[in-house]
């Protein structure tokens, strides 16, 4: 087979996972605290025919040598954790994070979980939950008869509860960071999970530490930029009708190599 059918393949392949990846990023563009994925490819291994700097016949060295590449492959996918735009909701359970750090909840595994999605709410319980029902570690009660709930940059969560006028601290909500989220694992729902490559979590309080501040009755956006979507999609897709037209090229000259054989 021509190894330029091979190698083709692969480029194939690596736009059609790049396109999976855009195609993600579009669908959660509105997708609260989502970060946009990233796709990274690298070279194959190289068939050597002659070393660069080996001497020739005449006792003359090759300058530069005969290196054939054979194709591309997706070595990784990186989420990009740049903050995204705030939403203002005037819902007072609504908390963005402004900077570095996620919010600790309950995992569905059992395990810590992290998350930048701050939709809380109150479960049957008073107990303050993510909108999956994850409780926020460390865990934190709303009294039923509250009538108004603050959450301070800090993350100081103080209720004003029916007949008192002055409000009581109910507990602080903490952040944790990682030296590489990059490494997280994305679990969907918008939360993750700590692995061996990201480290493991450092938790502080919102505002110290180069952990960012909250913000109540906002919520952070999709850091999904739409137009450089668009401009990666039609890149992927020229890239993609190139490759197959390399496929259809070599197959052509196969054609002829059989023909002329005959």
């Amino acid at each position: 087979m021509n190894p330029a059918m091979w190698i083709s393949k692969t480029g194939v392949q690596a736009q059609d996972a790049k396109l999976q990846a855009i195609a993600n990023n579009l669908a959660n563009v509105n997708t609260v605290g989502f970060k946009r994925d990233r796709v990274m490819f690298e070279d194959l291994f190289y068939q050597v025919e002659r070393q660069p700097g080996a001497q020739a016949e005449d006792g003359t060295s090759a300058p530069t040598g005969v290196q054939m590449g054979n194709g591309t492959r997706l070595v990784g996918t990186q989420k990009v954790f740049t903050n995204g735009n705030l939403q203002a909701t005037g819902q007072s359970l609504d908390v963005a994070i402004v900077g570095n750090g996620f919010l600790q909840i309950e995992g569905p595994n059992g395990r810590p979980a992290y998350t930048r999605a701050g939709q809380l709410q109150i479960n049957a319980e008073g107990r303050l939950v993510t909108v999956q029902g994850q409780r926020v570690q460390p865990e934190i009660t709303i009294p039923a008869n509250a009538t108004a709930v603050t959450i301070g940059e800090n993350g100081l969560i103080s209720a004003t509860v029916a007949g008192t006028a002055t409000p009581s601290e109910l507990g602080q909500l903490r952040l944790s960071q990682f030296l590489n989220p990059a490494g997280l694992q994305a679990l969907g729902d918008s939360i993750f999970q700590e692995t061996g490559a990201s480290g493991a979590p450092t938790e502080g309080v919102p505002g110290e530490n180069g952990l960012g501040k909250l913000k109540q009755g906002s919520l952070e956006g999709s850091n999904v930029q739409v137009v450089e979507e668009m401009v990666d999609m039609i890149a992927a897709q020229r890239t993609y009708e190139m490759n197959t037209k390399v496929l259809s090229a070599a197959d052509n000259m196969l054609q002829v190599l059989a023909q002329a054989a005959r």
